[in-house]
């Protein structure tokens, strides 16, 4: 909502706004102005155009204004407020140059908003679909998980995960998958012993599922059984993995899985085609760990350094992996040699070393295009706001095509097939740009990327905020 100047312009408001009354008083009279938050100025307002109840909803330059029940995440009110009793302040105060709204006008919006900020016929934007697309994105700092419509290309929702919130230090929800049915959207946190369910269609919670045996873990990844029965979230801090029953709403935790000679921290994860055989990388070393699901007493460590022409003297540190297509090889990124590697699925052969951006971590595959994207978090771009780019793989050549730079520290990546283009979540962690807007947690905000397909360039159009470290992206397709 900030402006860099209030263009005064002849503008005639819309005689039918669909705001409630007692709402298009407020934002017609003082928002949607000459110059400022109307149709014929939005431009040079961070493209915010009140003038509606349906143009309200398509935001900023950054991102949505109005999240519905979300007040604690709806910007209008950070830049409308006047006391930080009441909630964020965020300067500058709007109306800019104007007479700030009273306590009375601010509590109408709120409660507009707390309601869910309906038009005056009380139509929802976002109504329940169960066809509607979406963006799911774990924000690790601040335990909720945006929601954003794929089409308006908006958060839709700010929905609470964890057991406990507002709890401190965040149970820090770390990644988040869909189920391949569509039905669910899971979460796993770095805090909490639990697996999480949502509903696809209303993102209500449908259930909570204790792993780890009640023994404390850093569950940092979920990979998900073809079926859509299972689940094998990872525990970082003690090389073990939880195989979680969705249906039956229970857990078994098998392991630990020491690697001979080095840490038992387990990060990337996934199944073989037959999903009888679960991979898993030891991040902190040169090695990943095969599981075979109805013996797992029968392990195999697989070296992913190999002597000879490609052996590197330190720690690969194998963050990530990710099958092929046709499951015939599967390729690990190696964050601490900036590499991409390759291996044979039947024989663990290494297949080809490639050389990607710096510290790689987070896979994405379109398989219709043969095309693998890796999110290199710190490569240096000598951009302002600009750290991290995006390597861009052909599956066939096992070559890297090209680099396209995204945000700041770009984590998770998934790829959304009826859109035809990849969607990147920056961390914006360490260093990094000034967010556009505080945040209702500690930290400051991320931001999401996107990247056509086609061209394999950035959309710069495209870059909302979200909350605090946003760490992993899923689809709803």
């Amino acid at each position: 909502m900030i402006v860099s100047s209030c263009r005064y312009d002849v503008y005639e408001a819309p005689a039918v706004t669909n705001y409630p009354d007692d709402v298009a008083i407020i934002i017609i009279g003082k928002c949607a102005t000459a110059g400022c938050h109307n149709e014929v100025s939005s431009i040079g307002a961070a493209g915010l155009d009140l003038s509606t109840w349906e143009a309200c909803y398509r935001g900023t330059n950054n991102g949505a204004v109005v999240i519905p029940r979300r007040p604690d995440f709806s910007t209008l009110l950070y830049f409308t407020n006047t006391d930080s009793t009441k909630g964020l302040v965020v300067l500058p105060t709007m109306p800019i140059n104007g007479t700030p709204l009273s306590d009375a006008e601010y509590q109408s919006l709120k409660a507009w908003i707390e309601a869910g900020a309906k038009s005056k016929l009380g139509e929802v934007m976002f109504p329940v679909d169960a066809n509607r697309r979406k963006y799911y994105v774990s924000n690790q700092g601040c335990d909720v998980v945006s929601v954003f419509d794929a089409k308006k290309k908006v958060v839709m929702a700010m929905v609470d995960v964890g057991q406990n919130a507002g709890a401190t230090p965040p149970e820090s929800p770390h990644n988040i998958k869909v189920t391949p049915d569509g039905r669910y959207w899971a979460t796993v946190f770095l805090n909490s012993d639990v697996v999480q369910l949502y509903s696809t269609v209303s993102d209500e919670l449908v259930k909570t599922i204790p792993i780890g045996n009640g023994i404390a873990g850093g569950w940092n990844t979920i990979c998900i059984s073809k079926n859509s029965k299972f689940g094998y979230a990872v525990d970082y801090n003690g090389g073990r993995v939880a195989i979680v029953d969705f249906d039956n709403s229970t857990s078994q935790t098998i392991g630990p899985f020491p690697s001979t000679g080095s840490a038992i921290n387990l990060h990337g994860s996934a199944l073989n085609a037959t999903d009888d055989t679960l991979y898993v990388t030891y991040q902190e070393s040169s090695k990943l760990v095969k599981i075979p699901l109805v013996d797992p007493s029968n392990y195999e460590d697989v070296n992913l350094n190999p002597v000879g022409p490609d052996f590197s003297s330190q720690a690969l540190k194998p963050h990530e992996i990710i099958f092929a297509p046709d499951y015939s090889k599967y390729f690990v990124t190696c964050q601490d040699v900036n590499q991409v590697r390759v291996f044979d699925a039947a024989t663990n052969q290494l297949i080809k070393v490639i050389p990607v951006g710096v510290y790689p971590l987070e896979f994405a595959m379109s398989a219709e295009n043969n095309l693998l994207f890796v999110t290199n978090q710190e490569d240096i771009t000598f951009m302002p706001d600009v750290k991290g780019s995006v390597s861009v793989i052909d599956i066939n050549s096992l070559s890297e095509l090209k680099k396209v730079k995204v945000g700041w520290q770009p984590h998770g990546i998934a790829v959304d097939k009826a859109n035809n283009c990849v969607i990147i979540a920056n961390r914006n962690f360490t260093g990094g740009s000034a967010p556009h807007h505080a945040s209702a947690c500690a930290g400051k905000n991320g931001s999401l990327s996107k990247i056509d397909m086609i061209t394999l360039e950035k959309d710069n159009s495209f870059k909302p905020e979200l909350s605090v470290d946003p760490y992993s992206v899923a689809i709803k397709p």
